[in-house]
């Protein structure tokens, strides 16, 4: 199969941006999906390279662009499929860059699914085996009539690798989460952990191979084989398909269960009226939850605070962050009617401590995990206090709420996870606070300060700061703005003046100290 002949595909609606005649009559080996910056650790030569350009923003000079379609070129990529939907469009960067390196760029359309790309290649290539001699590698039909069998029982993803590698000797082999949970391995694998699993596909010694689906950046299945002259790349293919048949079940089931969880947190939620007894056993039942806890409830959202609201993919993350948990516990994660998405948690363990998770793993160490394949869109969580019943999960939905809002106020731009064991000091319990009532709080409080085309006024609030961090010292703020004692004094008259406070009384110092803080 040639790069013109994928084009010729009118189901996929391709579009040609550049390549000319020798370019496009080059042939296709393969399909790589990948958004890494510097994908040539994982590409052979002669595939195609599909992109979702998450690696690129607009504000991205030249520069990158051309060491990526440079290492494109470096591995022999035959052309490169970017898709429309992160952007809207394709940069005119890329397709400099392409006609640079001699790459041909294709544009796929939103409504064009990778996985049917891929689908087009490898059924062509299969059918092109399937007339030439006996001797090519690929599933025998004996495997695939088995691995359909187990397809059709519901055979889970362990059953499927094993018996899909067993006429090989069962080489050691991975199926792993994007956050380096292992989803299964033959018995000739090696244990890994989720740091160790997430090196193999960022480095690999190996083969490392993306199952495609429509799963998040989160929950995503890859398959490693260790020894790639174990298994030839075409049969490993042959074997993502299975596997991919089998996840796209689980998403469905995933996207039922998350239906039924965002009924339960409906229930839950402080805009709503509080639940009947019979109304919320009926929800919990309906997400396979106990009736009884103890219980905890995570919040979560993706990207930075401006966005109203996270979608799929915050649920797909903290529902892989909950089975990376052993067990993992019975949980319901779903989304709240703002788009927030929360889950709730049976703490199996006997204790009050809430850093951790519900079996005593600490989520702080699972959720950099999370974002070790998209370190650029931050993911922000919440974790609420430890509850005893049912009647109490909407406390810990809201305590998980304000912790998240915390985290998304003291960390806009980087993943963090705080919880109500955070909440020691006033600045970390006033960073709950959302953010349209801490702004109307200063405006209110602080209004007679704050106007900036006033420099007497920016003098006076600079004083305030000032004044509040040295303790309410004369002399020490004097000394840190290099001012008089007494114009410190005169300031301070001024500030109680417009602001109707007394610095002299601690209450009246909290309220402007809290004001400032936020700021």
């Amino acid at each position: 199969m040639h790069v013109d002949d994928l084009l010729r595909h009118t189901s996929l609606d391709l579009k040609l941006l550049w390549g000319d005649g020798p370019v496009l009559a080059r042939e296709i080996s393969g399909v790589t999906a990948t958004d890494l910056e510097d994908a040539t650790r994982f590409l052979r030569a002669g595939e195609v390279v599909l992109s979702g350009l998450v690696w690129w923003s607009p504000d991205e000079g030249q520069a990158k662009v051309d060491r990526f379609v440079a290492a494109l070129a470096t591995a022999g990529a035959a052309a490169l499929l970017a898709g429309e939907e992160t952007h809207g469009t394709i940069p005119d960067a890329l397709v400099d860059a392409c006609r640079s390196h001699g790459i041909a760029l294709v544009a796929v359309p939103v409504h064009t699914n990778f996985r049917a790309i891929i689908d087009a290649v490898y059924l062509r290539q299969w059918g092109d085996l399937s007339r030439r001699p006996s001797d090519h590698h690929v599933l025998p039909e004996n495997v695939r009539i088995e691995l359909s069998r187990l397809l059709e029982e519901g055979a889970d993803a362990a059953t499927l690798l094993d018996r899909a590698l067993a006429h090989l000797g069962a080489p050691a082999c991975h199926l792993l989460t994007a956050t380096g949970r292992t989803v299964a391995r033959t018995p000739a694998a090696p244990r890994l952990s989720p740091a160790q699993a997430i090196r193999q596909l960022t480095r690999p010694s190996g083969f490392s191979l993306r199952i495609e689906t429509d799963a998040t950046a989160y929950d995503s299945w890859h398959l490693y084989l260790h020894h790639p002259d174990e298994a030839p790349p075409r049969l490993l293919h042959e074997i993502a398909d299975v596997l991919a048949q089998h996840q796209e079940r689980r998403l469905g089931e995933e996207t039922e269960a998350r239906h039924h969880a965002a009924e339960l947190l409906a229930l839950l939620d402080e805009a709503s009226p509080a639940p009947s007894a019979p109304a919320l056993r009926t929800a919990l039942r309906a997400c396979g939850l106990p009736e009884e806890g103890p219980y905890q409830v995570i919040a979560a959202a993706v990207g930075p605070q401006t966005t109203p609201a996270s979608g799929p993919s915050a649920s797909a993350a903290l529902t892989e962050a909950v089975h990376h948990l052993p067990g993992p516990p019975p949980f319901a994660a779903g989304a709240l009617p703002d788009g927030t998405a929360a889950a709730a948690v049976v703490h199996l363990a006997e204790r009050t401590a809430d850093p951790q998770g519900p079996q005593g793993v600490p989520l702080n160490d699972i959720w950099p995990l999370l974002t070790a394949r998209t370190p650029r869109t931050p993911l922000h969580g919440g974790l609420g206090a430890t509850v005893r019943t049912a009647e109490l999960l909407a406390s810990g939905l809201t305590q998980a709420r304000y912790a998240l809002t915390a985290a998304r106020t003291t960390a806009p731009r980087r993943s963090r996870l705080s919880g109500t064991h955070d909440m020691t000091t006033l600045a970390t319990l006033l960073a709950g606070v959302p953010h349209s009532v801490r702004t109307a709080f200063t405006a209110r409080t602080l209004a007679p300060l704050t106007d900036e085309t006033d420099a007497t006024r920016r003098a006076l609030l600079h004083t305030l700061e000032t004044y509040l961090a040295h303790n309410g010292s004369w002399a020490r703020t004097a000394e840190a703005l290099h001012l008089h004692v007494n114009t410190v004094h005169y300031r301070i008259q001024r500030i109680e003046s417009l602001t109707g406070r007394d610095l002299s009384r601690l209450d009246h110092k909290l309220d402007l100290y809290a004001a400032l803080q936020c700021r």
